[in-house]
């Protein structure tokens, strides 16, 4: 075989390689793969919370997803793997407001304050994530306690903190006062998600109070009853558990690569939309625009559309959520690193 076979050979193999990473739209598949994880995922925590964990079955999953079995088998080992992954993604969100909460403030009872109200306003505003983390996690299997547990842990080092700044007058706490004090709180949320209709924001002075007691002493556990509770700022989540749901179309990479130009670039016309989706084929960006804006999910906002003039495209609130469903699960696992 001469060098020329040699190196064409080469390139044959290399070109059949990238043809295996890719999708059906010569983009990588990960992407196009990412949004069905995100679709399975919301399925668990749903499921989970309506049925319980321990009666989410991987048929009730896909179903509700609008998957394969394949699929699912695909991404997760079994059922349990999937509700684990569920489970880190929901800490890994809740972390994203928890951690710069706690690490915002210098002293300890801030730090353990503002990281609690972040913590329940999360409970509220995601009752279902809450919920698979706090109540269905002790029904769903010995590896989902044993992550349990591990979160336990890292929140009861930072409530035993306290010790530090134990005043002199307050007798020293006992050793398992961090553990009583973490399971005594995770018992008051729980029962207010099993309850399904309680405020827990509510809760903030009693709780902090209940950590402040044995380490600052009753003076300082008082005062925490009577602050007031700080303005809280509401974050509006869709109505649409996942916002792919109802969609009547395949969602690919290229379609996402379309949202994403869309969404970074309002008021795009067709051309500048390919150019930043890497599509060369004019025609094929013109009808999946049509589609997505028969969707919902897109509106041409070109003044009078003057015949000739180039169109203007932007994100309805739908289309927005649908290309923010595949952006979250990059921030998610920076977050979730930061919790491990």
């Amino acid at each position: 075989m001469t060098s020329r076979e040699r190196s064409a050979g080469a390139r044959t193999q290399r070109a059949q390689d990238k043809r295996a990473r890719l999708g059906q739209d010569g983009l990588p598949r990960e992407h196009v793969t990412e949004i069905q994880r995100v679709r399975i995922l919301t399925a668990m925590a749903e499921v989970a919370a309506e049925r319980g964990a321990g009666a989410a079955s991987v048929a009730h999953i896909v179903a509700r997803a609008g998957v394969s079995r394949r699929t699912f088998y695909d991404l997760f080992e079994d059922r349990e793997d999937c509700f684990l992954a569920t489970f880190d993604e929901a800490l890994a969100q809740a972390a994203t407001t928890v951690l710069p909460a706690y690490q915002g403030q210098a002293r300890w009872l801030e730090r353990i304050r503002a990281a609690l109200l972040a913590v329940l306003v999360f409970c509220e505003e995601q009752p279902a994530l809450a919920r698979l983390c706090v109540v269905e996690s002790l029904a769903a299997g010995p590896r989902a306690l044993e992550r349990r547990a591990q979160v336990v842990d890292v929140l009861v080092g930072a409530v035993d903190q306290g010790r530090a700044e134990r005043p002199s007058r307050v007798p020293e706490p006992p050793p398992l006062a961090a553990e009583g004090v973490v399971g005594a709180v995770l018992s008051v949320i729980h029962r207010r998600l099993v309850a399904g209709n309680e405020p827990l924001t509510d809760l903030l002075g009693e709780l902090t109070s209940a950590i402040a007691l044995p380490y600052l002493g009753a003076s300082s556990a008082q005062k925490e009853l009577h602050r007031p509770l700080p303005q809280i700022k509401k974050i509006k989540h869709s109505s649409h558990g996942d916002p792919l749901e109802g969609l009547d179309m395949r969602i690919t990479y290229r379609t996402v690569r379309v949202l994403i130009a869309i969404g970074s670039r309002p008021a795009a016309s067709n051309r500048e939309i390919a150019t930043a989706a890497g599509i060369a084929d004019q025609g094929q960006v013109s009808k999946l625009l049509t589609r997505l804006e028969h969707l919902g999910l897109v509106r041409n906002d070109s003044l009078g559309h003057a015949k000739g003039a180039p169109n203007a495209w932007v994100l309805t609130g739908r289309g927005l959520e649908v290309e923010r469903a595949v952006r979250v699960q990059t921030a998610s696992r920076s977050a979730l690193s930061a919790v491990r």
